[in-house]
């Protein structure tokens, strides 16, 4: 390893800026939001001492710049960001890595080996615990469309295929879309094939159809889009929305497709109810279900599963209170889903803000995993497999309309509820962490550690 005596001083400025767009980079291809993208490299770059009235960071979603200039010098390193998954784990340990690389007055070299050891740290989970986990996921949001528990391992059964055989395909190379495609396609089948099975074994033999390929409803990036289009990063949120609603339709193709072969009656498929009726208590286990399950795509830390259990039972259980009511037969304020999920997604934000400091892991580790039971997968697949399967009749635009904009407006609140408590919150959290940071930045001043452009 290159030690800061070997180097010149515009090589150890040109290593710097690499480790800050290493840093970047992990952040970007772990699916983490704009704002926390640049703080995170400002926080790195105090320590680093990159002087942050000299230093501009610009964010994309496939690349990354950082300049570092003045009126006589100027040094710039692009890095491309190939790789786009979720991974909380790597957002959570740089973010304390670079709390605590500042606090421990850290080398650099020590700075650079505990990011590669992130970077190349393995997932928490195999493929095949993924698979099952998402497959336990899918039969949550089945029990919350109101299936029984027979239909809920049908529904799981289904999803877990469909996750390992994407997960494989992903390994093996194969375009992105065209794999939730075929994975939508083949959970859709199973899902189709369990209708053949006895009938007084379920109630409810339908729903796994609608809940069999919700693992691929990309639930953080839609998230994410809405957190950088308030934080005013047009660009990125719209590439994020792009990248969306391509999954989406592709995994609305799949399921079209599958319609096309079998001659499904997509009056049957419409017609599945979504109103549940079942017990709060079905309701609490299968959103604990479902948010674990997600979680284990998202690679989040173990010691945080019952964490985002507790939080999705709070999320859920608020939404379905609020949105249910006596106009379905159900107890609660009748308020309806959108509303219903604002309050459920709102009020798991504020308890996450304080909660991070139990569990000392970021805000949206624990926030974003507790709401994605409440996505409204099916609303949105509905809506696009309108549109694919229309024949001209009258009011089929009508229908795809209504359920297309159902869940627009949906995950538009679920992303406000998760964003808005966040950003209040930033207010008097922020001042704090800055003030703290703003002395551990002059006390490293203090000791030589920052770069002086003038002096080259």
């Amino acid at each position: 390893m290159t030690t800061n005596s070997e180097l010149t001083r515009e090589q150890l400025i040109r290593h710097k800026l690499d480790l800050l767009l290493r840093t970047g980079q992990l952040l970007v291809e772990s699916a983490a939001d704009t704002n926390r993208i640049v703080r995170n490299m400002n926080r790195v770059a105090a320590f680093l001492g990159l002087p942050e009235e000299h230093l501009h960071i610009y964010v994309q979603f496939n690349m990354l710049m950082v300049n570092l200039s003045d009126d006589e010098h100027s040094f710039t390193k692009f890095q491309r960001c190939n790789k786009h998954g979720i991974n909380m784990t790597t957002i959570s340990l740089i973010s304390k890595l670079s709390w605590k690389a500042i606090r421990q007055d850290y080398s650099i070299e020590q700075y650079a080996q505990e990011l590669e050891e992130i970077a190349n740290r393995p997932r928490n989970y195999t493929p095949v615990q993924v698979a099952i986990g998402t497959g336990f996921a899918c039969g949550g949001f089945c029990i919350q469309f109101g299936c029984d528990w027979t239909a809920f391992f049908y529904a799981s059964f289904a999803a877990a295929i469909g996750m390992y055989l994407r997960g494989l395909m992903l390994r093996k190379g194969l375009n992105n879309y065209m794999g939730i495609a075929i994975a939508a396609f083949i959970s859709t089948v199973i899902a189709w094939a369990t209708t053949y099975l006895p009938s007084s074994w379920t109630s409810t033999p339908l729903h796994p159809l609608l809940a069999c390929a919700l693992f691929i409803v990309p639930g953080v990036p839609l998230i994410n889009f809405v957190d950088d289009m308030l934080d005013n990063y047009i660009q990125v949120g719209l590439t994020r929305a792009i990248n969306t609603f391509l999954m989406i339709v592709a995994m609305s193709f799949g399921i079209a497709f599958f319609l096309k072969l079998s001659n499904f009656d997509l009056t049957q498929f419409y017609t599945i109810p979504m109103i549940p009726h079942n017990s709060y208590l079905s309701y609490a286990a299968a959103a604990a279900i479902s948010a674990m399950g997600f979680s284990m795509i998202f690679n989040i830390p173990r010691r945080l599963l019952w964490v985002v259990a507790i939080g999705g039972i709070i999320a859920v259980c608020t939404r379905n209170f609020v949105n249910l009511g006596p106009s379905n037969d159900n107890i609660g304020l009748d308020m309806g889903l959108a509303i219903g999920s604002l309050a459920g997604s709102a009020l798991v934000s504020l308890i996450a803000v304080k909660a991070v400091h139990w569990v000392h892991a970021p805000n949206h580790v624990l926030s974003i995993p507790s709401v994605i039971p409440m996505v409204p997968g099916v609303l949105m697949y509905r809506a696009l497999v309108g549109l694919i399967e229309m024949n001209g009749v009258v009011g089929e635009l009508t229908n795809a309309m209504k359920f297309g904009m159902a869940s627009a407006i949906t995950i538009m609140c679920i992303a406000l509820g998760v964003a808005i408590p966040n950003v209040f919150a930033r207010r008097w959290v922020a001042k704090d962490r800055q003030r703290k940071l703003n002395q551990l930045i002059e006390e490293r001043r203090k000791r030589g550690h920052f770069i002086d452009l003038a002096k080259l």
